[in-house]
């Protein structure tokens, strides 16, 4: 069952899980999962939280205590959300020693409704890393323009992040050029740099379900030829800039002080499309010195049946260049889809926020009534 796994993780990627609820640690499925499928990380957002808590009873005496306390919402959410990741950071403590920090992280994700606010962003990277009080976690900053400064201030201030959020290779540059802006302001600030972490995510199959609906609304032969490529071609010329920046002059003098790389992270690999193969995003995306973090039912169908034959993205440039620039020439506008992507990924998280708001206020009245008045 996990060979294939293990092939993927001797290549040098890094398996992380993209889900998190209460009940998958208290069970022991998150230590299952790292001990038999090499699960070395978990990722989490704002929809992955609104489900768990949305799901069962696991959340109940949480939630009865915080609404005997009459908290707020907003900080019901908070203690419920940082309370998970902390414990599953416990969890996976024995990696992150294991690998000198490298793995063995949790992420948990700025609150969405401030994606647009530099300075906001930076203040809640701080309460959250001050909140779960774990050095195996990473602070997740989307990379919107106002994310960008973000992702330097708190980098600077030595604390790890996951970029998240990210559909162009433009911005992406911009979010290596946001990191090593950061170290450097670490540097000049006496911080170890060995102890700062990031990771980039790369989101991939969204891309391929804008595009491959344009071209289906062209019809043609040439568009349909193009369909289920863009994606993997996107992510590998990705790989190509981080080859290239973490080569260059700038990382030489950040690396002599002993900063770590900004590892790219796949992100969004659960296929949408039944016409491609459900591990399409893990088998094309092998590549050293990456994450792919995945839901579990990806993670179970590598396990099962994915086809991991060694690096299949060196070497591959020059097609994902020709891939990008066949849907151009099809008047299907690359900038134009990743910007629409990025605008329609924070109003997702943003709404899944809303709607964990209410979900919570309801459990929080709910409970809350069935409390006697002296307690």
């Amino acid at each position: 069952m996990t060979d294939a796994l293990k092939r993927l993780s001797d290549e040098g990627v890094a398996i992380w899980l993209d889900d998190l609820s209460r009940k998958r640690i208290t069970s022991g499925n998150l230590a299952e999962l790292i001990d038999q499928q090499h699960v070395v990380g978990v990722t989490t957002n704002p929809s992955i939280f609104q489900k768990a808590i949305s799901q069962g009873d696991g959340y109940d005496q949480q939630l009865s205590d915080l609404a005997a306390r009459e908290v707020t919402v907003e900080e019901a959410i908070r203690m419920i959300t940082t309370a998970d990741v902390r414990d599953a950071a416990d969890v996976l403590r024995p990696v992150f020693d294991a690998t000198g920090g490298q793995d063995g992280r949790v992420s948990i994700e700025v609150d969405p409704r401030l994606a647009h606010h530099t300075k906001a962003t930076v203040a809640e990277a701080k309460q959250l890393a001050w909140l779960v009080d774990r050095p195996n976690t990473f602070i997740k900053i989307p990379a919107t323009e106002a994310g960008l400064p973000a992702i330097t201030e708190v980098i600077g201030l030595g604390i790890s992040v996951n970029v998240t959020l990210i559909f162009s290779l433009e911005r992406y540059r911009k979010v290596m050029d946001a990191y090593l802006a950061g170290l450097e302001k670490a540097k000049e600030r006496g911080l170890d740099l060995s102890l700062i972490r990031s990771v980039a995510s790369f989101f991939v199959s969204r891309v391929d379900t804008e595009i491959d609906k344009r071209l289906d609304a062209l019809g043609t032969d040439e568009a349909k030829a193009a369909r289920g490529k863009a994606a993997v071609a996107n992510a590998r010329l990705a790989y190509e800039a981080y080859e290239e920046v973490f080569s260059g002059e700038r990382w030489a003098a950040l690396e002599k002080a002993g900063a770590h790389p900004q590892r790219p992270l796949w992100a969004s690999t659960g296929v949408k499309d039944p016409q491609y193969k459900d591990t399409l995003y893990v088998d094309d995306l092998v590549a050293p010195g990456t994450v792919n973090t995945m839901p579990e039912a990806t993670l179970e169908a590598v396990g099962d049946h994915g086809e991991i034959t060694g690096d299949t993205v060196a070497g591959t440039y020059e097609q994902a260049r020709a891939d990008i620039a066949a849907v151009e020439k099809l008047g299907i506008s690359i900038a134009e889809v990743v910007q629409l992507l990025e605008d329609e990924g924070v109003e997702k998280f943003e709404s899944s926020w809303n709607d964990l708001l209410k979900s919570t206020e309801a459990e929080l009245k709910r409970l809350g009534g069935e409390s006697s008045p002296e307690a």
